[in-house]
């Protein structure tokens, strides 16, 4: 059985496409993407095996 850890992050619109690339890098999937506290704005929320990269 798989286990996981989670990670939640803000997603600058402008700057999306390079902070998924580079978290992608580091072994996350995103999970879901939800609008964030203001237009410009998303949260993202990841996960990866337990024992990944780190940040």
């Amino acid at each position: 059985m798989n286990k996981w850890e989670y990670f939640t992050a803000p997603i600058l619109n402008h700057a999306a496409k390079q902070i998924l690339d580079n978290f992608g890098q580091d072994g996350w999937e995103l999970v879901q993407l939800m609008p964030g506290p203001t237009p410009d704005n998303y949260v993202g929320f990841f996960k990866r095996p337990l024992g990944g990269s780190s940040l």
